[in-house]
């Protein structure tokens, strides 16, 4: 790192916290999408959705059941054990809430299962445990599940106001650190002690929480999901960043790639490709669109200009209270953008054994296009 590092930008002034109010309404919004897609109720796990929906993130996931039941015209009611119970009590949403407890050595199915139509169908959180599920068809077996991103894939897809503020203000917290990691040293350090740099920035520009530090250096950067390592970058070194994390409880990433030294005229020409087809994926973003579309535009670039079998992932995914949410811009998603979704644009082009290339930001679609939540130069950088 430099050693006057660059002091941190002038934060953005702190989002207004969530309300019960706030809270209330998701879980109202969410029992009545599952009613209209025909469910009897939604069985919600901790994770993200919980989150999004309470307020509340248990203090340790462990094997004691806990659950959020909602149903159309009946009270939302959170299942958890005794001894989280004042943990619970104390969630932003907590007032919208009946709890019901437990105590260990009792059947949690017990108490969970009154709350259920007997011989409903129901959608579950992704990451619910197998045995939470098993032990709810053990107690009711005439009732039916889910996956609740099958049912309801685009339950917090669409942001609004509140949520696009800490978005926006995660995408300039990352670009931030973009711009302060180009005065690092490259050369002659290990990928993981560029990797420790963009942690220790993205905190210090405001993130809570940090997710991810890519640094996929010379042929590492083929690899799209590298986890840095222990090769030292090299003079004439290719290397694709790609980092983020969670600020104000919603997440950043983003992704540029840079050079030590000056590239060759491949590298450049790869480079300038995948800007194309990144600049054409966001030009696609509009309401109406669908996902299909954003791939589709950023894919035709790279497959024109040759390297179309080396861009080997999707182009995008949504991003909010986690960093890899719905909707994913795909071939075969034909869910139509509207304004407030928000989500990636990342085509990269990847040759095997040799170098990779990936530019992304995250975009939210408006009301006549699109706004991107990164601002950093596109065009490759040169470092060190």
């Amino acid at each position: 790192m430099s050693t006057t590092p660059a002091p941190a930008p002038a934060p953005l002034p702190t989002p207004t916290p969530f309300t019960a109010d706030d809270y209330k309404a998701r879980m109202e919004r969410a029992a009545a999408s599952a009613a209209d897609a025909g469910l009897a109720g939604l069985l919600v796990a901790p994770g993200p959705d919980l989150v999004w929906l309470t307020g509340y993130r248990p203090t340790a996931l462990t094997e004691r059941l806990t659950v959020l039941v909602l149903a159309a015209g009946q009270d939302p009611v959170l299942v958890v054990p005794t001894l989280e119970a004042p943990d619970a009590e104390r969630a932003v949403g907590a007032p919208a809430l009946t709890l019901r407890d437990w105590t260990d050595g009792k059947d949690p199915y017990a108490v969970t299962a009154p709350l259920l139509d007997v011989s409903g169908r129901f959608a579950v959180s992704d990451n619910a445990w197998a045995t939470h599920l098993l032990g709810l068809q053990k107690a009711l077996p005439d009732t039916s599940y889910v996956a609740l991103g099958e049912a309801l894939p685009m339950l917090r897809a669409v942001k609004d106001d509140a949520e696009l503020a800490r978005l926006t203000a995660a995408g300039a917290a990352a670009d931030a650190a973009y711009e302060e990691i180009q005065h690092a040293a490259f050369a002659g350090r290990r990928e993981t002690d560029v990797a420790a740099d963009l942690a220790e920035l993205l905190r210090r520009f405001g993130h809570s929480q940090v997710d991810f530090t890519v640094v996929g250096s010379g042929p590492n950067g083929a690899n799209p999901h590298h986890e840095a390592g222990e090769r030292v970058i090299g003079h004439g070194d290719m290397v694709v960043l790609d980092f983020g994390g969670l600020l104000h409880g919603y997440g950043s990433d983003t992704s540029r790639t840079v050079h030590v030294g000056e590239p060759t005229d491949e590298e450049r020409r790869v480079h300038d490709i995948v800007r194309e087809a990144q600049a054409a994926g966001c030009a696609a973003v509009r309401p109406g669109a669908t996902c299909q579309d954003v791939d589709r535009a950023a894919r035709a670039v790279i497959a024109d200009a040759g390297y179309g079998e080396y861009f080997i992932h999707r182009t995008g995914h949504g991003i909010g209270v986690t960093t890899h949410e719905p909707p994913y811009m795909i071939e075969g998603e034909e869910q139509p953008l509207v304004p407030g979704m928000c989500f990636s644009v990342e085509p990269g082009i990847y040759l095997p054994g040799r170098f990779g290339v990936r530019i992304e930001d995250i975009v939210t679609v408006t009301d006549d296009g699109v706004r991107r939540l990164n601002a950093t130069a596109r065009e490759m950088a040169i470092v060190g």
